[in-house]
């Protein structure tokens, strides 16, 4: 498996359009678009810095993984979200090398990409996230604000 690059940091946040306006001029850009991720129970918002993207997570459900992860450890960073060509290839080559998978199988995630974590023992703590553009679709459909 290769990363070609970090496609973004998952931040947990409480408040969404609190955290999008601290954000904005923290970063110096616009929020680009938001989304309903009805699979997560969350509502992202996205900022593009160069190749890399910030997504803001608020869950929609007191009782999704978002909000789950906010009353356990509090609002910040929530995953690292890596980029690879083939995803189900990944996941594949990561099974045999006897890494521990969350997800076995790719999922929907955000702007139409196929998404599919690794369990946080692996990587010391940390949520991995690989992502990959399905191969049969073109650019996501995303609501711009």
């Amino acid at each position: 498996m290769k990363a070609t690059h970090v496609e973004h940091i998952g931040i947990a946040v409480k408040d969404l359009e609190k955290s999008v306006a601290f954000y904005e001029k923290l970063l110096g850009v616009r929020c680009y678009g938001t989304e309903l991720v009805q699979d997560q129970n969350a509502r992202t918002a996205f900022f593009l810095l160069g190749q890399t993207k910030i997504e803001l997570l608020e869950s929609i459900s007191s009782d999704g993984p978002i909000a789950r992860f906010i009353t356990d450890r509090g609002e910040g960073i929530h995953h690292i979200a890596f980029a690879v060509e083939d995803l189900q290839s990944a996941l594949g080559e990561l099974s045999l090398q006897g890494v521990q998978l969350v997800d076995h199988t790719p999922r929907s995630g955000a702007e139409g990409l196929e998404i599919a974590f690794l369990h946080p023992k692996v990587a010391g703590g940390v949520l991995i996230e690989l992502c990959a553009h399905p191969r049969d679709t073109e650019s996501p459909e995303v609501t711009t604000t």
